[in-house]
């Protein structure tokens, strides 16, 4: 306060500054924050004055610095659980992605779309040289009982030979 009884913020703030930076920095360990800290309780400090009579401003003003500190200590339990959440959240995700891989058999892969291309191939061949190739590779059937079961003689089997040895599959 001046002589007069005006309150003289730069005195003031020279004054206090320090102090009350140092402790909001002693609890919210981040030097930029009790700064601003610091610097919003003289602000507010400063304009609770110009309306009502504080009695005793330095232990006002480090109730204002206790609040402010308060706030944002709250503030970055909130932020630290929003964090941990987000890692749990990336760590599940990562140990799905492991797993997932470790039951990939990439033979079952390969063998599927071998499969997908034999079976798309083999719907574009004629009814009775699809049903002779299911005959010997699916049932292992010899030619005589392919033969036999088609109601075919062995040389039209000889000449299914020649015609089935020319298919050409497109493995694309």
């Amino acid at each position: 306060m001046t002589p007069t009884g005006q309150f003289n913020f730069n005195e003031f703030y020279s004054a206090y500054y320090k102090r009350t930076f140092l402790f909001a920095k002693s609890y919210v360990h981040d030097e930029w924050e009790a700064e601003d800290i610091a610097s919003e309780a003289l602000i507010n400090l400063w304009e609770t004055m110009k309306e009502h009579e504080i009695h005793h401003p330095p232990a006002f003003l480090l109730g204002i610095v206790k609040n402010k500190a308060i706030d944002y200590l709250r503030h970055e339990i909130i932020r630290q659980k929003a964090l941990e959440a987000m890692s749990e959240i990336g760590m599940r995700e990562l140990n799905t992605r492991i797993s997932t891989l470790e039951a990939c058999e990439p033979e079952n892969i390969y063998s599927r779309d071998v499969e997908r291309i034999i079976e798309s191939t083999l719907h574009s061949l004629p009814v009775k040289t699809r049903e002779i190739f299911r005959m010997s590779r699916y049932h292992n059937m010899t030619k005589s009982e392919i033969a036999e079961k088609s109601n075919m003689s062995s040389k039209d089997m000889q000449i299914g030979d020649f015609a089935f040895g020319a298919t050409k599959f497109n493995f694309t």
